[in-house]
């Protein structure tokens, strides 16, 4: 199982705005070049971060820009705007385990709590890594390849 690559596109787009904003429109295209993708696929995800109230948008060739501090937006957010998984569950359990086998009866009851144990220590995790962190890392290695 993987997570949608929307996440990582979402970190790429969001850090691209920001490192871009001062030299640049950022425009869909623009990001689109950024990510190696087509423009119509960020527009999607550009749409799903201005509903999470994470950016703004100008109409036309404006381009977006971020609706908040960088250190006050969490990879948990960006994970939970783009909905990377169904329903909110990072683990899909198999709909009908055969309940006339032992196993099949039993699997709910021994995996349900710690699939949700994992997946609250992985959101927990994401919570601890803003834009910023990300913002920070990514500028100084750009900082040294200029050098």
């Amino acid at each position: 199982m993987q997570i949608s690559s929307r996440f990582t596109i979402a970190i790429h787009v969001l850090t691209a705005i920001d490192v871009f904003k001062d030299e640049y429109k950022t425009t869909s295209d623009l990001l689109a070049s950024s990510v190696h993708t087509n423009p119509v696929v960020i527009r999607r995800i550009i749409q799903q971060l201005k509903a999470a109230d994470l950016i703004d948008v100008i109409r036309g060739s404006g381009g977006a820009s971020l609706k908040k501090e960088p250190s006050q937006i969490t990879l948990l957010e960006i994970y939970r705007a783009v909905d990377c998984v169904e329903s909110g569950d990072l683990f899909h359990f198999h709909e009908d385990p055969n309940t006339q086998c032992p196993v099949g009866r039993n699997i709910h009851a021994v995996l349900d709590n710690k699939l949700i144990k994992m997946q609250e220590a992985f959101e927990n995790e994401m919570k601890k890594t803003t834009l910023s962190d990300i913002l920070e890392e990514t500028k100084q290695l750009i900082k040294e390849e200029q050098n």
